[in-house]
């Protein structure tokens, strides 16, 4: 691979709890989905039997691992930095990685724990996922000269890991050359902004679905550009919201943007990963030099990719297939300002 940036080792390294995925297809049938004024509600009937189709065997998962295979595909040299316990699932994500290109060399091995396995119910193109949270050891040791990347991405992590993340904080200070990406999981949204300011702050790029966004900023998505002078108060220099169409708004101190979902003849099967797909894609995107604006056009590419298949990875394209299928839809698909 071509040296994207300076970097000795790696253009980017991509942080957070990996897991192993198993795939679920409920049966159309007995399962039903319901709205009410509280949400939507995945139904099957208490004590029944449901047979399922048989499944291929559990994927490697998780935003940090998803991500770093996004963007070691779009052609850029990337670490994962993550826990895994001494165990076969831990061992399939270490070779799973090495397959993809992703540097491993940063990932720790905790022996007492287990590494975390997640369970996919998908039904309707649409999941819901049973997460057996794992606790780990975490704390950070820093990084030797050639290791330290151009861009750190911090993904999701456990609930016990706002120590580690005060000390990448710490480490951050040190390194103010390193650019941070932020894509704030389930635990860090429940931490709340103010206890992990520094890492807000310190983003270059804040990335973070709709839903997402809502709840940081406790207002309504339906006014984007409230939304995103809200992120920005935060002190990222820019913010990326994305909505389950694949489509997003973007803003900096000078722009503010959208631009709509990208438009693909196969209906979305699975849904699982496409969020991860757009936000990676978004942040190799930056990496490669690419302002907002024209960032912005990259990650609807690999969402719409991404959801026509199963499995949180398997879609994700290859830079010169993106290049090719984006170069295919203009001038048509194109930012626009909001």
């Amino acid at each position: 691979m071509g040296f994207v940036t300076g970097a000795q080792n790696f253009d980017v390294v991509s942080l957070g709890d990996v897991v192993t995925d198993e795939f679920i297809h409920l049966p159309q049938g007995s399962v039903r989905v319901r709205d009410d004024g509280g949400g939507r509600w995945l139904e099957i009937p208490l004590g029944t039997k449901l047979i399922i189709e048989e499944d291929s065997l559990p994927a490697t998962g998780g935003s940090a691992a998803n991500a770093a295979v996004a963007m070691s595909r779009l052609g850029l040299r990337v670490g994962l930095a993550s826990y895994l316990a001494h165990d076969q699932i831990g061992l399939d994500i270490l070779s799973a990685m090495h397959g993809e290109d992703v540097g491993t060399g940063l990932i720790h091995v905790d022996s007492p724990s287990h590494t975390v396995r997640n369970f996919v119910l998908s039904f309707g193109g649409e999941r819901t996922i049973l997460v057996r949270h794992a606790e780990f050891n975490y704390h950070w040791e820093g990084l030797r000269d050639y290791e330290v990347p151009t861009w750190l991405y911090i993904n999701s992590l456990g609930p016990d890991a706002l120590t580690y993340q005060d000390e990448l904080a710490d480490w951050l200070d040190q390194y103010p050359n390193v650019r941070l990406a932020f894509q704030p999981g389930t635990f860090q949204l429940e931490a709340g902004t103010e206890r992990l300011a520094r890492l807000y702050a310190r983003a270059e790029v804040l990335l973070c679905s709709r839903a997402t966004a809502e709840a940081i900023t406790g207002t309504s998505a339906a006014d984007p550009v409230h939304v995103l002078d809200a992120l920005l108060r935060l002190g990222a220099g820019n913010v990326v919201v994305f909505d389950e169409s694949g489509g997003a708004v973007a803003a900096n101190d000078s722009e503010r943007l959208k631009i709509e979902a990208f438009a693909d003849s196969e209906p979305p099967l699975d849904l699982t990963g496409a969020g991860d797909a757009f936000a990676s894609t978004m942040v190799a995107a930056l990496i490669r030099g690419m302002p907002l604006r024209e960032a912005l056009c990259w990650p609807p590419v690999n969402f719409v990719a991404t959801s026509c298949q199963f499995g949180t990875q398997s879609g994700l394209l290859r830079h010169d297939d993106l290049v090719s299928r984006l170069d295919a839809a203009q001038p048509e698909f194109t930012v626009h300002d909001l």
